[in-house]
């Protein structure tokens, strides 16, 4: 694998950890904080930046169900990081309204399995 596909993979694995502490973390207090906020920002900055690598490090750039899947999960979450920040410019102690609450669930769902879905076409290519 080349280095610079290889340096994607490790920053988007960081976006997985950064995306899942503040969704684990506004998903159990119902709650948006600053910790919140900076987590789910630094996980958005990541994915952009491991989705940048991507396409650097690709030889080919077709469009494949990976790319759809990967393109579309970035953009939910990116959703979803400007839903949270406008809530919480307007709400700043208020409890995350049902409808947000349930597209975090879903926006990181997605991007979950974008991200497991690009783990099983690396491992596959590999092979």
């Amino acid at each position: 694998m080349n280095p610079t596909l290889i340096r994607a993979v490790i920053v988007v694995t960081f976006a997985l950890i950064f995306y899942s502490i503040a969704v684990l973390i506004e998903q159990r207090k119902s709650a948006i904080s600053q910790r919140v906020l900076v987590f789910l920002t630094a996980g958005l900055v990541l994915d952009i930046s491991s989705t940048i690598l991507m396409i650097i490090g690709s030889r080919k750039i077709p469009i494949t169900i990976h790319g759809f899947i990967g393109y579309s999960a970035l953009t939910v979450m990116m959703i979803d990081t400007i839903l949270v920040w406008r809530f919480w410019r307007k709400n700043r102690d208020a409890q995350v309204p049902r409808g947000l609450n349930l597209y975090t669930r879903f926006a990181y769902g997605w991007w979950v399995i974008a991200y497991i879905a690009g783990a099983v076409i690396a491992m596959t290519l590999k092979s």
